[in-house]
């Protein structure tokens, strides 16, 4: 199994572990210190070796931070996150406060005061970051102070060892385009910015741009590590070679020089002593590689990771890739859909599904000799009200029987050499409620909403997130997350910078891949989800139209539960596209199921009776 089931996060760890940390800052003269989620490169998952917040706190989520103070702790997490921290985290020690809408850069002018000294590991925090935390401090007083070391490695005694797993190399046929010519564009890029060299801290870069995977963190085929771009092709490369096979060291030689990570702060000296100009990217890159050029007479440039936009405006092989992994993929759904049918309410438990759906996954991909190499995040697989935890990890502690009456929420996806998949599909177990089967027809408005649209050049995520809340709003409701990620090609299943939110400030480029996921949450009693994967597709005309626009291909093939669906709520237009989905998704993903499956499948794509009234 990828996927384990260990308990997502002990709230009894927390009392201990504060009071040694509190020990830790009296001795050395601090009244409080920040704990991030995050690592030295930024990532949504962190090796063991990082995972400082859950250590101290037990909250395992993929975005939070905590201050602790001599007398008070808080914890920092955004709306995903609102239910599962009440029942990872110890309240009696951290009071929870938004990340949102009062981070710590806002919170530390309510809650600290003048001489207050507050540490932080600038290895762990943005430039941006530090920026915005300087700025409250400034105005309060309190003193930020940059530690050498971290507090919490001082007095974590079993802290696991950092990740060696093996790098192995992204063949051609999957990338698309050659590693001496995906650096030679980026080297072209960093001159541009005015700069002489770039750093780039974020692994998902460095793997696609020298076409190498790892496997240092959970689900993610990512090696750690980082480089150093220079814009006359002198590229350096810092990772740990124990993790180079011969052939992988011979071939990463001809594209950079290569050095063991503990060369890396010394290699950012003497470039800044040497008067370079080092393109950092201020949401990405740590703030200690800021001071590290600053304080060493070098300049620092603020430009974005020159990868970034690159690796996200996917290329012919890649699209390629993706459309056939979706194919297996649906494949894989179908097959747990029809078993899960099958099924008698009562009989099965979260981690059961979890289990079987790896399983349909494996044996698809070594039908079609594409195995899968992992999952690309631990499966949310929510019964009831477990499916109202918008990230709900499931634990041998919380799992849950599928019960009658309630929704079953599974949001799951893949990685395979050629493509990485994120889906979700909610289901009734029995009969549902009237109100379930509204809320989720008014999820899945705003999925064809976001389906169907058409879309200038130049267009925002943010410009067009309401467009899948619109039903709901109109009906008085929301979700609390965004409506869709950017998405890699056997990389990172959360992609920046595209995404589709409020938060979205990147232009919606062709080739991007994101997803399409609005959602219905009602605490302690169910949630919903529907969720595709889309691809920008180039701009064109409409015929007796003024402007070139852009649309969206959807890449996921597996039925939507038609149970659920209330025609009288969907318009022609949206029960043509639901009814053409359908049938699309028997074409393609028909040919690769047979018996059962494929008696099931054809059920659960045939047309709906069009009782729309617009």
């Amino acid at each position: 199994m990828f996927q384990t089931f260990d308990s997502a996060g002990d709230p009894a760890v927390g009392k201990p572990r504060v009071a040694l940390l509190r020990q830790w800052l009296a001795a050395n003269g601090l009244d409080g210190f920040i704990v991030p989620r995050a690592d030295e490169h930024q990532g949504e998952y962190v090796a063991d070796r990082s995972a400082r917040l859950k250590w101290l706190t037990g909250f395992s989520g993929s975005a939070g931070v905590a201050i602790v103070l001599r007398d008070r702790a808080f914890i920092f997490v955004d709306g995903r996150y609102t239910l599962q921290v009440r029942h990872e985290v110890d309240l009696d020690i951290f009071s929870i406060e938004s990340l949102v809408d009062n981070p710590p850069a806002a919170w530390l002018k309510d809650n600290l005061g003048k001489g207050a000294r507050l540490g932080f590991d600038p290895w762990l925090h943005t430039i941006s970051e530090v920026k915005a935390l300087q700025a409250s401090a400034d105005k309060t007083g309190t003193i930020l102070v940059p530690l050498d070391r971290n507090p919490i490695d001082a007095i974590w005694k079993d802290q696991p060892e950092a990740p060696v797993a093996p790098v192995e190399l992204h063949p051609i046929a999957f990338a698309g385009e050659l590693a001496k010519d995906k650096l030679a564009r980026l080297a072209a890029a960093i001159g541009k910015d005015g700069a002489t060299h770039a750093v780039l801290t974020d692994p998902s870069s460095i793997a696609w741009a020298f076409n190498i995977r790892g496997g240092d963190v959970p689900h993610t085929p990512l090696a750690l590590g980082f480089a150093v771009l220079a814009a006359d092709g002198s590229h350096q490369l810092f990772m740990d070679k124990r993790k180079f096979s011969r052939q992988v060291a011979a071939y990463l030689t001809q594209l950079a020089d290569l050095h063991e990570p503990g060369e890396f702060e010394a290699a950012i000296v003497a470039l800044a002593k040497g008067g370079a100009k080092i393109a950092l990217d201020p949401v990405l890159a740590a703030d200690k590689l800021r001071m590290l050029v600053e304080d060493n007479g070098g300049t620092v440039i603020a430009a974005a990771d020159p990868a970034r936009i690159p690796r996200a405006t996917k290329n012919q092989a890649e699209i390629n890739g993706s459309r056939a992994a979706h194919r297996r993929d649906g494949a894989a759904i179908a097959k747990l859909l029809c078993w899960l049918d099958r099924q008698k309410p009562g009989t099965l438990d979260e981690i059961d599904v979890v289990t079987k759906l790896e399983q349909s996954r494996r044996q698809t991909g070594e039908e079609t000799q594409m195995p899968l190499r992992d999952v690309s995040f631990d499966t949310i697989s929510g019964a009831g009200p477990n499916g109202a935890i918008m990230h709900y990890r499931v634990s041998r502690a919380t799992n849950r029987k599928l019960r009658d009456g309630e929704l079953f929420l599974l949001d799951s996806g893949g990685q395979y050499q050629d493509g990485t998949t994120d889906i979700t599909r909610t289901v009734p177990i029995g009969k549902p409620t009237e109100e379930m089967r509204e809320r989720f027809t008014l999820v899945l408005k705003g999925m064809i909403g976001i389906s169907t649209l058409r879309f200038p050049q130049g267009t925002r995520g943010s410009e067009i997130d309401a467009v899948a809340r619109v039903a709901l709003w109109k009906h008085g409701c929301d979700f609390a997350h965004g409506t869709g990620h950017g998405v890699g090609s056997y990389l990172a299943v959360h992609e920046g910078p595209q995404r589709i939110a409020r938060t979205g400030t990147e232009k919606l480029l062709e080739g991007m891949m994101l997803s399409n996921e609005p959602g219905y949450y009602k605490e302690g009693s169910y949630g919903i989800r529907i969720e595709n994967l889309i691809l920008v597709t180039p701009a064109a005309q409409i015929e007796g139209g003024d402007l070139a626009v852009h649309g969206f291909e959807t890449l996921t093939l597996a039925p939507i539960d038609k149970r659920m669906v209330r025609t009288d709520l969907l318009t022609r237009d949206e029960l043509h596209w639901l009814d053409a989905y359908h049938a699309r998704v028997l074409a393609e993903i028909g040919p690769m199921v047979d018996g059962e499956t494929l008696a099931w499948l054809e059920k659960a794509t045939a047309p709906l009776p069009h009782d729309a009234k617009i």
